[in-house]
């Protein structure tokens, strides 16, 4: 059996021995509508539970419109444009429009990268497009502490101080945050780094609640809600939804919350894939471009199958990792994760109340590697690069799963093509 890997733009194939029983996780395949545009359109035109943008434009002067950063594959392209077009059909200035990337703690996306982001060279030309620096104290405007776990709050002026305030983004599993989009492109988005820090602190990476799909109970989502109630007033959402081939699929907008509300329940029931049984081998990818350019982003796609990886069992990633391992200071979490092992690292964790930056993905690594053996495939990364990814490194899928399936002796296996973008759960039948 032959089956298509999300790697890098072009896909990596997989061959499943004869004697092998292979199950295929997709997410429940949903109607493609025809025009794009027109969703984005219809979407606009029926704000959810706020005002329309025209009506609030009316008295305003400024608009500050967040995106996600190079990571996130969203379609800012479809709606860039439409949104600021009515903005400015309804007065506001395009000379007081900024378009801000949520970088949160990631670097700036400049240059051609900032243009393939923003996907419409009417949007650069006319608009501002400016990154979120969380390192910039002076950028942020300070809000106190949120009430019930007392996170540090900080906020970019830029969209704290506009008139009207948009946050634009993809639903889609988070592993921690239970979904992306809506409130989690403010904050971590364009927070200051004090309040991410804490968000990365053990004391909501290690609650249970703080995991795939779930909002309920989930302590990161909770804060990010308190967060948006915080900054007072309407903030606007625009969520997108898009399937396995990055078609776009679905769009709410309306206020933050209910809109994001709206597409989770949208996007829930075919994210959310049920299995019947646990599995010896579950192969998988970190969803290919642009989320597996690097080593510190494949993590995600390690931690979203392990409720269906068998005790003791091998999860097999695939992840191109063109631009290596990720930041500096996620190298040196993952050389102290190498250097001291897996359970006196999280103990380093556990009194902190701010994370150092990035090693939280490292705290993340721990989780698979609590039920099995992770092997990656990714051939690009150096010598060196692999050396601190605490895993197994093989460059061919395919001889990585021979490898496997002789060690194991194991004769049924998952596979899960398009990696973090679905979540399965074991259901016993």
């Amino acid at each position: 059996m032959k089956i298509e890997l999300a790697y890098g733009r072009t896909g990596l194939e997989l061959s499943v021995p004869e004697t092998v029983s292979a199950t295929i996780v997709r997410k429940e395949s949903l109607p493609v509508p025809g025009n794009p545009a027109q969703v984005i359109e219809n979407a606009l035109n029926a704000p959810i539970a706020a005002p329309s943008l025209e009506e609030a434009a009316k008295t305003a002067k400024s608009a500050c419109i967040l995106i996600c950063d190079i990571t996130r594959p969203v379609p800012n392209h479809l709606f860039l444009r439409p949104i600021i077009e009515r903005l400015s059909g309804a007065g506001v200035p395009l000379s007081g429009i900024t378009v801000l990337v949520a970088t949160g703690l990631h670097r700036p996306n400049l240059g051609e990268e900032l243009a393939e982001l923003v996907g419409d060279p009417w949007v650069l030309k006319n608009v501002a497009c400016v990154n979120h620096y969380a390192l910039n104290d002076e950028d942020h405007v300070m809000l106190g502490e949120t009430p019930t776990r007392k996170v540090p709050v900080g906020i970019d002026r830029r969209f704290v101080e506009a008139d009207i305030r948009i946050a634009t983004g993809l639903v889609e599993p988070h592993f921690m945050a239970g979904y992306s989009g809506g409130r989690k492109v403010i904050a971590p988005g364009v927070a200051h780094h004090t309040t991410i820090r804490t968000f990365h602190s053990a004391r909501f990476m290690e609650d249970p609640l703080a995991t795939s799909c779930n909002l309920q109970g989930n302590p990161l989502h909770e804060a990010q809600l308190e967060i948006v109630r915080m900054l007072g007033g309407t903030i606007y959402g625009l969520n997108t939804v898009l399937d396995e081939e990055r078609n776009l699929i679905f769009t709410s907008f309306g206020e933050i919350i209910e809109s994001h509300a709206a597409a989770v329940e949208f996007v829930r029931d075919s994210i959310e894939v049920k299995v019947g049984r646990k599995f010896p081998v579950v192969v998988t990818s970190a969803a290919g471009y642009p989320l597996d350019r690097t080593y510190y982003q494949t993590v995600k796609g390690m931690v979203t199958p392990i409720d269906i990886l068998g005790d003791d069992g091998t999860l097999i990633i695939v992840s191109e990792c063109g631009e290596g391992i990720g930041s500096a200071e996620f190298r040196e979490a993952q050389k102290r994760l190498v250097e001291l092992g897996p359970e006196a690292f999280l103990q380093t964790l556990l009194k902190k109340d701010f994370a150092d930056i990035d090693e939280w993905q490292t705290e993340m690594q721990l989780k698979p590697m609590r039920v099995g053996r992770i092997v990656l495939v990714a051939p690009a990364l150096s010598e060196e690069d692999r050396a601190v990814t605490g895993v197994t490194c093989r460059d061919d899928v395919n001889e990585a799963l021979r490898e496997v399936l002789v060690e194991t002796g194991a004769r049924e296996i998952a596979v899960i093509p398009e990696g973090p973008y679905v979540v399965p759960f074991h259901k016993a039948a």
